[in-house]
């Protein structure tokens, strides 16, 4: 995840994937919408032929789906999709966790409790009713969460992880996922489990952190249907909105 990087030496086709990419992860081009490469080429002043390499490039992420001569469209969205990504997630997360506690050193600490201390700000304005600035909020959720496994060791991991979360994000910001104080709960017993290196612990607090995540976007959004009834208890449809 880079929502929000140093564009100092950005190229054209670098911005263009950038804000492409932003706007597919936090929904501002919907799932399934056609993207007219004209209408495109002109809103993130780009090239046809630059904007072709940019959406395959997306195509490869997941972000983006090829209609072979009909061109692109974004990429579509299911719970089904989502419980997989969210599997992959915890599964990985999971074991950067083991690795990073067994080798964080007091740097590490530091970064995680100010990781901390920035994310648990936002939760408090969201709690308090303010929600328009969800890029700023997840850019910290993030932070928070790669502070946890920066330790880990491998870039191979790291890398991978950022990849996974941000089609994790995706659904998270289509789905407007926020879960309230049990959230901020749980980001404040990780921070608490890290510097005690319990990485059981925390394991245990990442699944339920995922688990009910993945569940409240599928009783609250109009996005995302369950495969079956088993995946999640039924309850009346409604407009989804931020909890």
């Amino acid at each position: 995840m880079d929502i929000l990087p140093d564009t100092t030496a950005e190229t054209v086709g670098d911005s263009a994937y950038r804000r492409i990419r932003t706007d597919l992860i936090f929904g501002k081009l919907t799932p399934g919408q056609k993207l007219k490469l004209e209408r495109m080429s002109s809103a993130y002043g780009t090239s046809i032929s630059t904007l072709r390499e940019t959406l395959n490039r997306l195509c490869s992420e997941g972000l983006v789906v090829a209609e072979g001569q009909r061109g692109f469209e974004v990429a579509p969205i299911s719970a089904a999709e989502f419980q997989e990504i969210a599997e992959l997630r915890e599964l990985l997360e999971g074991h950067m966790i083991e690795k990073s506690f067994a080798a964080g050193d007091l740097d590490w600490e530091a970064h995680i409790v100010s990781a901390h201390h920035k994310l648990a700000a936002m939760e408090r304005m969201l709690l308090s009713g303010e929600r328009s600035d969800a890029e700023s909020w997840k850019q910290c959720d993030f932070q928070f969460h790669r502070a946890l496994v920066a330790a880990c060791g491998s870039k191979v991991l790291l890398d991978a992880h950022a990849a996974v979360y941000d089609r994790y994000l995706r659904y998270q910001m289509i789905a407007v996922v926020f879960r309230g104080e049990m959230a901020a709960a749980e980001h404040r017993e990780l921070k608490e489990l890290a510097l005690k290196r319990d990485a059981k612990g925390a394991n245990k607090v990442l699944h339920t952190h995922i688990h009910d995540c993945v569940t409240h976007a599928l009783r609250n959004s109009d996005w995302l249907k369950p495969v079956t009834a088993k995946d999640v208890q039924r309850e009346p449809r409604k407009k989804a909105k931020a909890s």
